[in-house]
């Protein structure tokens, strides 16, 4: 980082290079300060974005994720708010996108981007699932049981179903996006779940997640 914010407060994460083929440029966030950076990786050069620089005093904001599109454009979530945000890849413009929720908070948290652009979010204080479609700005959402579940990611799988996983309740969840239906699986001994991953090549698909505090990799095999 550029000396003046590599302070104390800086904690950089959330490393996004999926679409850095693009432009030769990876995104992450900075939790130091909710700021974005955007490294070339030619030149090391860093630039930085502060979304929410002129926000009301003492109104809190954390940019939580970084999740680039298919173009290398930003997405980024706001962990303290209700809000997904865009930094343009060629303009550098910053658009902010308003989940629509009667609560003040629904903390967006961890999520993904599909093959078609959109963006798959876990609402930590809202209990959803949210997918926000990056090309018209329309927002689905889907309910997850039970209330304060929590759902910490979320990754869509080849059938379009959403899955997701608790760090408090231990249940994982698959979501069919079209029904509204969905199945919940409770883990064997407790498991704090973050990040989560699907691998579409088996049939059906196999779940994967990290045990967070116990020291272990989960696999889930449905049966259908």
């Amino acid at each position: 980082l550029p000396p003046e914010q590599n302070i104390d407060a800086a904690q950089v994460n959330m490393v996004s290079p999926q679409y850095a083929h693009v432009d030769g440029k990876v995104w992450t966030q900075n939790n130091g300060f909710a700021g974005v950076h955007r490294l070339d990786i030619a030149t090391g050069k860093i630039e930085t974005w502060e979304p929410f620089k002129n926000a009301p005093k003492g109104e809190p904001h954390n940019i939580y994720d970084v999740v680039p599109d298919s173009q290398n454009n930003a997405w980024f979530t706001d962990f303290r708010r209700k809000h997904i945000g865009r930094i343009d890849a060629k303009t550098g413009e910053v658009k902010l996108y308003e989940i629509p929720s009667e609560k003040p908070v629904v903390a967006p948290r961890r999520g993904q981007m599909d093959a078609q652009d959109r963006l798959w979010f876990a609402q930590y204080r809202g209990d959803k699932i949210g997918m926000l479609d990056t090309k018209t700005g329309e927002f689905k959402q889907w309910d997850i049981a039970p209330k304060w579940s929590a759902p910490y990611d979320v990754a869509l799988d080849k059938n379009g179903e959403a899955w997701t996983g608790s760090m408090l309740s231990d249940q994982v969840t698959r979501l069919d996006t079209r029904s509204g239906a969905a199945v919940t699986y409770l883990l064997p001994r407790p498991t704090n779940i973050r990040r989560v991953h699907v691998d579409n090549s088996t049939t059906p698909v196999t779940f994967w997640v990290g045990s967070n505090h116990g020291a272990s990799i989960v696999k889930l095999e449905p049966f259908e």
